[in-house]
């Protein structure tokens, strides 16, 4: 069996699975993020990318070869 983690994809799917999970913390966080960058002045958008980022790293990638 191999094991693989996101460190270990190209830049393709990296870019693709970085927007995957984009979307997927907007529909499941996204009313909170925008609640807090607005409270506290920060980027909303931001705050999305470096949540999808640390989203990332709990998917399980299966692949087939």
């Amino acid at each position: 069996m191999i094991y693989l983690n996101y460190s270990d994809l190209n830049h393709e799917a990296k870019k693709r699975l970085l927007e995957n999970s984009k979307w997927d913390v907007e529909q499941e966080c996204g009313n909170d993020i925008r609640r807090y960058a607005k409270e506290h002045g920060f980027n909303f958008k931001r705050l999305i990318e470096e949540e999808a980022l640390r989203n990332l790293h709990t998917y399980i990638y299966i692949f087939n070869i």
